[in-house]
């Protein structure tokens, strides 16, 4: 099989990074227990961090860059173990936590049979590119300390859908979710199969446009053509988006970009052929403009076997 998460990327480093924490901690756990120690990785730094003076929770997470949930649960742990200590501090709203005799020896065991062999295996691991992997992980740490990831999102650009061009490599695109949606609701025709077959000879070399809506993250996930019929008329024809990309408003941010591509070209008239069983789709021509037109009808409807409406835009177009 695949690796999922080295596929995915970098929108994906943090589930990564902890896979590979889980995995150099499992083996880190295996050195602890033959070396006879009760304790598990992510209790190191918690022993360590009390080796030269009691900490308070809140100290704690600080020290070792945890949540305090986190620490509290580990310094749970180590006080059943009888690790730790906990007692009353100074400030009689916060206790301390220090290390007991027994957790003072099992910290010295480790750093005798523990620390030095998994340091010397994660530097095996990291061979000459240590000390900069070090580096690099210490100013990720220092750049998320300053700006989170939520912050960072925020201000990245959020344009989720994209326009693009027709391009022989997009036509597969073209094809497959036309033919996705008409299949589904009906059959593909002649002059279906004539004009997703052959693409660039029927609408972009005889004067028309394709255009592609692309999603972030999920590619290509809308198409619709501009074929030209005559002097100054287009169809706007073979619009489909898919399944994918419902609650995106894909649809509406394509067909918008075709009529605005249609209007530069001058299009009169600019016209759809359509039937009443893509209801959310005829919704969507009469909000954007277009109006049900009986001349038009009779001279294009003809085309399709499946064709009962037929569409105009009637839009006035700003000066």
């Amino acid at each position: 099989m695949t690796d999922l998460l080295r596929e995915l990327g970098p929108t994906f480093l943090g589930s990564r990074l902890k896979r590979l924490g889980e995995r150099m901690q499992a083996g880190a756990a295996k050195v602890a227990a033959d070396a006879g120690l009760p304790v598990q990785p992510a209790h190191m730094p918690l022993l360590t961090a009390l080796e030269a003076q009691p900490l308070t929770v809140g100290q704690l997470a600080q020290a070792i860059g945890v949540s305090q949930p986190g620490i509290t649960r580990g310094v749970g742990q180590l006080i059943e173990l009888g690790l730790v200590q906990s007692q009353q501090g100074e400030d009689q709203r916060q206790r301390t936590i220090s290390l007991t005799p027994q957790g003072s020896a099992v910290l010295a065991r480790a750093r005798l049979y523990v620390f030095p062999q998994v340091g010397d295996a994660v530097r095996t691991l990291l061979g000459e590119r240590g000390d900069a992997f070090m580096a690099q992980l210490a100013a990720i740490e220092a750049a998320l300390d300053a700006t989170p990831i939520d912050v960072l999102a925020a201000r990245t650009d959020n344009a989720t859908l994209t326009i693009r061009e027709y391009s022989d490599d997009l036509a597969v695109h073209f094809h497959d979710i036309n033919a996705e949606w008409i299949n589904a609701m009906f059959r593909l025709e002649a002059t279906d199969r004539e004009v997703l077959e052959n693409p660039r000879a029927k609408i972009i070399d005889a004067g028309g446009v394709i255009l592609f809506v692309e999603a972030r993250g999920l590619g290509i996930v809308g198409t619709c053509a501009l074929q030209k019929t005559g002097p100054t008329s287009f169809e706007l024809t073979k619009m489909g988006v898919r399944a994918s990309a419902r609650g995106l408003k894909a649809g509406e941010f394509l067909l918008e970009a075709v009529i605005a591509r249609a209007m530069s070209l001058q299009a009169d008239p600019l016209y759809l052929l359509s039937n009443a069983k893509c209801a959310a789709a005829v919704h969507l021509y009469e909000k954007l403009g277009f109006q049900h037109d009986a001349g038009i009808m009779a001279r294009y409807g003809a085309r399709y076997e499946r064709c009962n409406v037929a569409m105009r835009y009637r839009r006035a177009v700003s000066a």
